[in-house]
């Protein structure tokens, strides 16, 4: 059914800057009035427009001619904190209104980003780095059905709030429907499929391609501090059985390749998760590895939460960061011990209660198909501080009424231009 209220969204951009104030002067006739504000030095005025946050500076261009000017210049911009969101995938490409949903979690705020500027058919983003996001597009001339394999897609790169953008060199079909595309500093890129990898250096416009030579395909590949993370399953077509690897930038494709990590003291913390996903943590210096906590070790076990574990890079050291609360997981379709039937059972056994995970910088947001217009959302404390995290719940979702949400941080900003 759809919700009672609809979810409150705001525009991330203010309309075009109007110059409002003037107008306003000259339909009154009234002798204008300068606010004491607007007599200050260039410098001062500079100094205390750049205590605003980012929305609010872009927000206050629209005041006057003064105001915009200030704040349209790029040395400024570039100063400004970015703003960190969490960016939605829509399930559908094609829109009417080209957009990005995103949640502002300092404001607790849905805001929308136009995508409008894009002279595509139909654009999916991906993934971002600071200030670009990253979107495969419909790059030819007639419109199409989204999911349409037959026209060709292209990697593109923009900052939505410069409304810049850039077409990297083409590829073929199958990197766009099978890849995954990790986002490096600078405009680089990287994309892993099951066999090879290819990377984009801005520099020389090109993208370079190597072989993976890892035991399987890489599963949920994370880049971190210029080294690629990702697990590989090593079992059996029986048996799952999950391994951790990582290969530096600069090897790919090199002698050294691909290196597993792994200590005995580990035990079996692989073998514990079902459908582990890797995550970074908070701070660049640990990983976050979430998966459903199986209730047995055999085959068709169903899972009783969800787990987070968490790695110290340094240390290699792993412990466990949170575990969701019952009551939440219950939304999700699982199993809570105490309460299992065997319809329950059978449900999730049968892969009903799915949870698709993502997020990064130690913020990790869950949905699923049970559970509609709202994410769940866990974020890491300081270590020592609360072993458990935060859990709370994310309502409002916009725009999608149907289909299971996906979603990744995005630092919107000035920082980087296409």
């Amino acid at each position: 059914m759809p919700p009672a209220h609809a979810p409150r969204v705001y525009d991330f951009l203010p309309p075009p800057p109007a110059e409002a104030a003037e107008q306003e002067e000259e339909e009154s006739g009234s002798p204008p009035t300068s606010p004491p504000i607007l007599l200050l030095p260039p410098d001062a005025l500079h100094n205390v427009l750049s205590r605003l946050p980012l929305r609010q500076a872009l927000a206050c261009r629209s005041v006057c001619r003064l105001f915009r000017d200030a704040l349209s210049s790029p040395s400024f911009l570039a100063a400004l904190p970015p703003l960190r969101l969490l960016a939605l995938r829509h399930p559908r490409a094609a829109a009417p209104a080209p957009s990005l949903h995103a949640f502002d979690t300092a404001l607790g705020h849905w805001l929308r980003l136009p995508l409008s500027f894009l002279p595509f058919p139909s654009t999916s983003p991906v993934t971002a780095s600071p200030s670009l996001l990253y979107l495969w597009a419909d790059t030819s001339a007639a419109p199409s059905a989204a999911g349409d394999l037959k026209n060709p897609k292209s990697l593109v790169l923009c900052n939505p709030l410069a409304r810049l953008y850039r077409l990297l060199p083409p590829l073929g079909s199958a990197w766009s429907r099978h890849g995954t595309v990790l986002a490096g500093p600078g405009g680089a890129a990287l994309v892993l499929t099951e066999l090879a990898a290819i990377a984009y250096d801005p520099g020389a416009d090109r993208w370079l391609k190597f072989s993976l030579n890892l035991p399987s395909k890489p599963r949920s590949p994370i880049l971190m501090g210029g080294v690629v993370y990702t697990l590989c399953d090593v079992g059996t077509p029986w048996r799952s059985q999950w391994k951790l690897f990582s290969c530096g930038l600069p090897d790919l494709g090199g002698p050294r390749g691909w290196a597993p990590i792994e200590r005995h003291e580990w035990g079996d913390v692989f073998d514990i998760l079902k459908r582990p996903r890797l995550l970074p943590g908070a701070g660049g210096g640990r990983i976050l590895m979430i998966g459903g906590l199986r209730s047995s070790f055999a085959i068709d076990a169903p899972c009783s939460t969800v787990l987070i574990l968490r790695l110290d890079l340094e240390t290699l050291e792993w412990d466990e960061a949170g575990r969701m609360p019952p009551e939440m997981y219950r939304c999700f379709g699982g199993l809570v011990p105490g309460a299992v039937t065997a319809a329950a059972a059978a449900a999730a056994a049968g892969g009903n209660n799915k949870v698709k995970v993502f997020g990064g910088d130690g913020r990790v947001w869950f949905s699923g198909k049970r559970v509609r217009g709202k994410l769940a959302m866990w974020e890491e404390e300081a270590i020592g501080k609360n072993r458990g995290g935060v859990w709370r719940w994310v309502d409002g979702l916009p725009g999608y009424n149907e289909g299971v949400y996906r979603g990744f941080v995005f630092d919107a900003g000035f920082t980087a231009m296409p």
